[in-house]
């Protein structure tokens, strides 16, 4: 399937300027990394269309979306190709 498994950095809590900023005004990264990805998508023909992002890319991260998956202590968040906004390079 056309899915990927991103691991999200924390939640910035610092500004710039290094002020600290309270639990309620931390903001959500959306950003991670690649951890697993799958075979890629089928079209129509039945042809296997190769994923766009490989393990260990960077990658741009919608604020909503996703699914939150827990395995032991950890938590990764399984996203469509299609939501995935952008590769870092």
């Amino acid at each position: 399937s056309a899915h990927a498994i991103c691991h999200l950095g924390p939640p910035i809590s610092q500004t710039a300027g290094g002020i600290f900023l309270p639990d309620a005004a931390t903001q959500k990264v959306n950003e991670g990394e690649v951890i697993s990805v799958g075979p890629g998508a089928r079209n129509t023909a039945g042809d296997l269309i190769p994923m766009s992002v490989a393990v260990g890319d960077k990658v741009l991260l919608p604020e909503y979306g996703g699914n939150t998956v827990k395995m032991g202590d950890e938590e990764f968040n399984l996203f469509r190709e299609a939501e995935i906004l952008g590769k870092f390079q």
